[in-house]
């Protein structure tokens, strides 16, 4: 037999051991002492067949198995070995993917049978189309914390608000809140939400009604919205929806109804945008890089340690999808294997160039008159949702009296609603 395998194990005696072994029978043997060295050598090549311990110091070997899966690695047949094997282990590891479980000590015939075995089978198709997933948004300490909060309410089937920047990563959210094996269903003709709101549910069953961009919704397909809303609540089924605006200060400016807007935000998750977790991005780059290795996008690269510093250090204002068009621009474009620090200047130059001076995300190049506007126009959005759209506070608040209050926010076109109890 030929084929190139990777044995993932702990121990240096059995790494030896399968590795001899293995070369005898004609197979070409990688060896990787933990996690981290099996997921370096994955990023560079796609083995045949990868000998996965269960039981290692760093990261266990399901877990790896997982993050492969999730990431659309798991394109090779993997093999779990643990000398404390159970049922339940071999089980769980079959779900994920594993083409066998072997338990240790691995008799010389059944090692050979079963490598054989599983390189003529191959991988079958994956279960879903390769993408990011959550567990390669990073391992920072915000990352680590936003998963936590995921986990507590990924059971309850209460409607979910994610809130964020574009492109912070708010699909990546909402399918690790998805349930496997339930239907999932995206609103993108928000058309259907006014002529045929019901027709969402069809063939949803207990699975995920995912709406992007609620803060887009117009009146109508807000009360459409509601409707469907009615229909979903005790189904088993569950609506994540997203915004990129704060719909508090929409709510009190009289633009998103406050009854749909209590409904469909029972749980708030705030997702943070890529420059508040910077530390995360070579990580994010590399399996970016990795995708698109093995989506034969490129040939093998890969990123030095001044480029990921490089990296790291830009801003992101377009968040994921810009590093992802980043990293395609540099994985296509470089000249050598080794994506450098002068490639990535390359490529963020013109970015750089580009950004606007901004401080408190107003321009700094801009007319005085127009940056006072602004300035104005936040402060007030800012204290009309504090004060949930009350007219008289705002106006104790801002020191101003309530004929120039009204005057200014119709100056600075803000739309405050209906006055709100003008004593209190």
């Amino acid at each position: 037999m030929s084929g190139h395998i990777l044995v993932v194990d702990d121990e240096v005696g059995i790494r030896e051991l399968l590795s001899e072994i293995l070369t005898d029978e004609g197979y070409d043997v990688h060896l990787a002492e933990n996690a981290e060295a099996a997921r370096a050598f994955r990023v560079q090549r796609r083995p045949d067949l990868v000998l996965l311990d269960i039981w290692m110091p760093d990261t266990d070997g399901v877990t790896l198995l997982k993050e492969w899966a999730g990431g659309g690695q798991l394109t090779m047949p993997v093999v779990m070995m643990s000398g404390h094997g159970t049922i339940d282990t071999a089980v769980e590891a079959t779900k994920l993917g594993a083409a066998d479980f072997l338990e240790k000590p691995v008799s010389l015939a059944k090692l050979i049978d079963t490598v054989n075995k599983a390189i003529r089978r191959g991988v079958p198709p994956p279960r879903r189309a390769p993408g990011m997933d959550l567990s390669a948004l990073g391992k920072s300490p915000l990352i680590l914390d936003l998963k936590k909060r995921l986990t507590q309410i990924a059971a309850n089937t209460a409607p979910v608000m994610l809130q964020g920047e574009p492109g912070c990563g708010f699909e990546v959210c909402a399918r690790f809140l998805h349930q496997p094996g339930t239907p999932w269903v995206e609103i993108k003709d928000r058309a259907r939400l006014v002529s045929e709101p019901h027709a969402y549910l069809d063939g949803l069953g207990n699975g995920t009604l995912f709406l992007p961009d609620a803060c887009e919704l117009g009146r109508l397909e807000q009360k459409g919205l509601g409707l469907l809303l009615e229909r979903l609540e005790g189904s088993g089924a569950r609506l994540v929806s997203t915004t990129s605006r704060s719909l508090d200060a929409m709510v009190a400016a009289g633009e998103f109804d406050n009854r749909l807007y209590y409904r469909i935000s029972s749980l708030a998750i705030q997702v943070p945008p890529l420059r508040e977790h910077r530390e995360d991005v070579p990580e994010i780059a590399n399996f970016m890089l990795a995708q698109l290795i093995e989506a034969g996008v490129c040939p093998v690269r890969r990123l030095t340690t001044p480029a990921m510093n490089q990296l790291r250090n830009f801003d992101w204002p377009g968040n994921l999808p810009q590093l992802n068009n980043v990293v395609r621009t540099l994985a296509v474009t470089a000249l050598t294997s080794e994506i450098d620090a002068v490639d990535v200047n390359r490529v963020l130059a013109p970015m750089k160039q580009a950004a606007p001076a901004v401080a408190h995300g107003i321009p700094l190049d801009i007319p005085l008159r127009e940056a006072r506007d602004a300035f104005e126009r936040m402060y007030f959005e800012h204290l009309i949702q504090k004060e949930g759209g009350s007219m008289t506070r705002v106006a104790d608040k801002s020191g101003l009296e309530r004929t120039h209050l009204y005057r200014k926010l119709k100056q600075l076109n803000i739309r405050h609603g209906r006055r709100l109890d003008e004593d209190l």
